[in-house]
């Protein structure tokens, strides 16, 4: 006992539970991936992003004017592609684009070029900074403008009427709520099936004439009874309290809840995959987090898909998330139906079908 060292003791226990430490996927998750992600997609946010508009070309634009090409070399501006007039509405109640921009040239001795901005009436205030920002930006690219400038260049500004106030509550609720079905159908379902199998509740009802596929139902029907009560809970707060738009009134709020059913019903299915491929308990954590995280960042929840770097956005398009988000958000704002959203209906199926087919190649009784 005189030859026992506490120091050689403290080192040896040390070093077994810094060993232990890092053959745990959850520590290293936690500690590392998890911040490195945030940093990433909270840095790709910051690039730039403050200093764009988001502007549109206007039905009638001469395209062929000088003052025209020189709008769009001007990098602050981010013109963006719309398919008809009922979609260029949409984007500027939404805001998703803050004014259109008309070039048309006065048909005179001494040709003059008049650029006139609509914007919508909430967005006063950044149109006016769009306005300062194409004066100083033309004045400094052409000299002739520069010394001229009232007599070849006009600047006029309207603003239209809107038909809806495209509040944060709009864009934030769907994000909010689909991720709460994406939580608990992975995390919910992934815990209790492991914990069935570990505690061999499972193998005996194999050995009971159920068959598996009523305890995957019944634990579904359960799961989607809870959820769908804590969504109506978070849509009647948010449409009564915050104002959230729901544009047909209880048809909108009936159809969000089948949109809800549907996400809910394919979460689920990557949760029984994570229960059957988790080996321990510990496990769970991270195998599910490595399938909700990039989901909860990227899929649109906090942030439009467009304010992420161009070659990040088919990723977050791909994400089945993504697809509930917009459905979600077309369907309380704009009073789409569910017709109407059938793509994003028929990729969210298509998601389902081959987690279900993964799921039944993963599920074990034991």
């Amino acid at each position: 006992m005189a030859n026992y060292s506490n120091l050689r003791a403290m080192r040896a226990m040390t070093k077994a539970s810094l060993q232990s430490i890092m053959k745990s996927p959850s520590a290293i998750i936690f500690t590392v991936a998890f911040p490195l992600i945030f940093i990433l997609v909270f840095g790709f946010l910051g690039k730039g992003g403050d200093f764009n508009f988001s502007v549109v070309d206007a039905p009638g634009c001469d395209t062929t004017s000088q003052v025209y090409k020189m709008l769009h070399t001007i990098p602050v501006l981010k013109w963006v592609k719309v398919r008809d007039s009922a979609s260029l509405v949409q984007i500027l109640k939404k805001g998703d684009v803050i004014a259109t921009i008309s070039v048309k040239n006065n048909n005179n001795a001494e040709p003059k070029s008049s650029i006139y901005i609509n914007y919508v009436a909430n967005q006063e205030l950044k149109t006016q900074q769009l306005r300062e920002v194409i004066e100083s930006i033309m004045l400094k690219m052409d000299p002739i403008i520069s010394s001229r400038k009232k007599e070849l260049i006009d600047i006029e500004m309207k603003a239209l009427t809107s038909a809806g106030e495209y509040k944060k509550i709009d864009f934030i609720l769907p994000g909010q709520l689909s991720f709460s079905l994406l939580a608990s159908g992975v995390f919910g379902t992934a815990f209790v099936f492991f914990n069935l199998r570990q505690t061999l509740v499972l193998k005996r009802f194999f050995a009971t004439p159920v068959r598996r596929e009523m305890i995957v139902i019944s634990e579904g029907i359960s799961r989607m009874l809870f959820q769908i009560l804590g969504a109506i809970v978070i849509i009647c707060v948010g449409h009564y309290v915050f104002g959230f738009t729901l544009r047909h009134d209880l048809f909108t709020f009936f159809q969000m809840l089948i949109l809800c059913c549907l996400g809910l019903f394919i979460f689920m299915g990557f949760g029984f995959i994570i229960s059957g491929v988790a080996k321990t308990e510990s496990a769970i954590p991270p195998l599910s987090n490595i399938i909700t995280m990039p989901q909860f960042l990227l899929a649109g929840t906090f942030f439009p898909i467009e304010n992420f770097p161009a070659w990040l956005q088919p990723f977050c398009r791909f994400l089945p998330l993504s697809y509930l988000n917009d459905a979600l958000r077309l369907v309380s704002f704009d009073g789409f139906s569910l017709w109407d959203v059938r793509i994003d209906v028929l990729v969210l199926l298509i998601w389902g079908f081959v987690v279900y087919f993964i799921a039944g190649k993963t599920f074990k009784w034991e």
